[in-house]
């Protein structure tokens, strides 16, 4: 038995976002695994990062969001909702993030939660930096040892998200998420599961859709995931740029992930960090 969160980002109980987290609570639950569910509407999750936050404030008279969450999170002074999806991460073997792409990102109400529970020491800050060594980040920290995958309902046609597409790939649209948020501290991420003309579904695709999805779920903790370059692999030099040969034939983002070819990382596996 594994533990899953599924953190959720939409304001509609009957929205496909929401049909989308239903099939997975009901999967997942079948399967034997335990489920916890942030559905962050649901739960008026405050989307701004403002002093309210911290339970003990250093510097009343000018609020420094990133000083002040340092003090919170290593006193446990932060406010109890943020620690309490803190526990609930440190709690989960996968997180599913389930959400529709607006304006080419996420909800507001989800770049909140990140803002507010990913907070100094916990998702960033971590590790030693000195020397070629910028921190515990892309490949280890807090998050190391957990899986992560996107359940992404889009609008627009599956051609206009591709290489040549008029929006532009998904995976590069989605590298702030999955690289800078997800694999930043830790997480194994697995490629997202996008559903296309989410707004034009018919009993018929959508009944498919099920069932792909339910394939992506049984194969959660089996299939490989993105193959980001950890950062103190060794394929990054001292000013954590990608080093001469590596890369070679792609252009992009694309160059930040592993090739055939390329030597193997270095990087030690992290120990996991468990609830407290």
């Amino acid at each position: 038995m594994k533990k899953i969160l599924i953190v959720h980002a939409h304001p509609e109980a009957q929205s496909l976002t929401s049909a989308l987290k239903d099939v997975a609570v009901t999967t997942l639950r079948a399967r034997g695994h335990d489920v916890q569910v942030s559905d962050l509407y649901a739960m008026g999750w405050k989307a701004g990062a403002d002093a309210d936050d911290f339970t003990d404030i250093t510097n009343p008279d000018c609020l420094r969001y990133v000083a002040e969450s340092r003090h919170a999170f290593a006193s446990g002074t932060q406010s109890p909702e943020i620690a309490a999806e803190q526990q609930k991460l440190l709690w989960a073997d996968a997180v599913l993030f389930t959400f529709p792409l607006w304006w080419f990102g996420m909800p507001a109400i989800l770049k909140g939660w990140f803002d507010r529970v990913f907070a100094f020491g916990f998702a960033y800050g971590v590790g030693q930096h000195g020397g070629e060594r910028w921190g515990d980040r892309y490949g280890e920290g807090v998050m190391a040892g957990r899986r992560a995958m996107v359940i992404l309902p889009i609008g627009g046609r599956a051609p206009h998200y591709s290489d040549r597409g008029v929006n532009g790939s998904l995976d590069d649209i989605l590298w702030p998420i999955t690289h800078g948020t997800l694999f930043y501290p830790g997480f194994d991420v697995l490629p997202a599961f996008p559903v296309y003309q989410s707004d034009r579904m018919d009993d018929e695709r959508w009944q498919q859709v099920k069932v792909d999805l339910i394939d992506r779920l049984d194969t959660l903790f089996d299939a490989e995931p993105i193959a980001f370059r950890t950062q103190n692999g060794g394929h990054y030099d001292g000013q954590q740029r990608l080093k001469p040969g590596l890369g070679g034939g792609e252009g992009g983002t694309r160059i930040h992930l592993v090739q055939p070819g390329d030597p193997v990382e270095t990087v030690p596996r992290p120990a996991r960090r468990a609830a407290s």
